[in-house]
């Protein structure tokens, strides 16, 4: 018993030891990712005042008709931000439009139709889309996609639609081959991996019990899909869709390539245009002037804008959606 009760205060003092050690770790664990979680939120507050600073005198000078004056003239540095909106909204919601069908289109024949021999190699072509550098795209989108367009596409729809009330000024001619609609099927091209990579993935989470009591019932494919798995991953489905609007909002290279690069408002989306990450790129290393580089600055602001509000309300439509699929 002496030897036992002699051995008791080093055993305490290297179970002390330890524990100190695991706390001292714990605690720098912490002040860690806590360091990492405030740096986020010090470079967010730093661009977002450097864009208002940046901003301030083209914003003071125009004032709210920034936002609503579609003139863009460096000569007498009088500048409108509506032009560049317009095109940033409509290439992103077209591209949207064309994506998000295509890409759940592709995950629910990777998930549920595909030969299991096929699966991986389509699945990793789909990636590798998501691989290609953005100006690839806006130099296939020029030498092969808008010459197609112009020569083919372009003219059938103006023949098409010539007279309909409505349908013959949104596809109304000369055929450009680029504009609108030519680079939102760039940019629809370019999200589609990001839409149908995290549809798949989760479509992957549905239990197999679900679709195998469905199918028990004697349902059909399509109606698993439509009644079990879509309601089952909606969730994720709408990160996937947000996450797609927001690579084609601030979209660059490809864009600038096939838009057309106009500082103008048509209702035809085979007219060339501009849109807000365009004209920072082509007019911002040729900007003379505090004033004609504040307004390129502001733009980049509205941008920051539009994107944020976007995502918050991507937020809160998956929170309501959460909330009513709890209750």
């Amino acid at each position: 018993m002496s030897a036992v009760q002699e051995a008791l205060p080093a055993i305490k003092g290297s179970r002390d030891a330890i524990v100190r050690r695991f706390a001292l770790t714990d605690t720098i664990f912490h002040a860690a990712t806590r360091a990492a979680a405030i740096l986020v939120l010090v470079l967010l507050g730093g661009v977002v005042i450097s864009l208002f600073a940046g901003s301030w005198q083209a914003l003071s000078t125009f004032g709210f008709s920034f936002l609503t004056t579609e003139s863009w003239n460096p000569v007498t540095e009088k500048f409108g931000a509506l032009a560049p909106i317009y095109g940033t909204i409509i290439t992103s919601a077209i591209a949207i439009l064309i994506a998000v069908p295509l890409g759940i289109g592709i995950a629910i024949f990777l998930t549920e139709l595909c030969p299991r021999a096929l699966r991986r190699p389509i699945g990793m072509a789909v990636e590798l889309l998501a691989g290609i550098p953005s100006i690839i795209y806006g130099i296939w989108g020029l030498f092969v996609l808008a010459p197609f367009l112009q020569t083919t596409v372009q003219p059938f729809i103006i023949w098409l639609f010539h007279g309909v009330p409505g349908l013959n000024n949104l596809f109304a001619g000369p055929p450009y081959g680029i504009g609108l609609l030519t680079s939102a099927m760039i940019l629809a091209i370019m999200i589609l991996p990001f839409i149908t990579s995290i549809t798949k993935d989760v479509f992957d989470t549905v239990p197999s019990v679900l679709k195998e009591s469905a199918y028990g019932i004697g349902c059909t494919t399509w109606e698993v899909t439509r009644r079990v798995v879509i309601p089952y991953t909606r969730i994720g489905i709408m990160g996937g869709v947000m996450l797609a609007l927001g690579r084609a909002l601030g979209e660059t290279m490809a864009v600038t390539f096939v838009i057309g690069n106009a500082h103008r408002i048509s209702t035809s989306l085979f007219a060339p245009a501009t849109t807000i990450s365009a004209t920072i790129a082509n007019e911002f290393t040729e900007a003379v002037g505090d004033l004609y580089t504040s307004s390129l600055v502001a733009l980049g602001l509205i941008l920051f804008v539009i994107t944020f509000l976007i995502l918050a309300i991507a937020r809160y439509m998956l929170m309501r959606i959460d909330a009513r699929t709890g209750a």
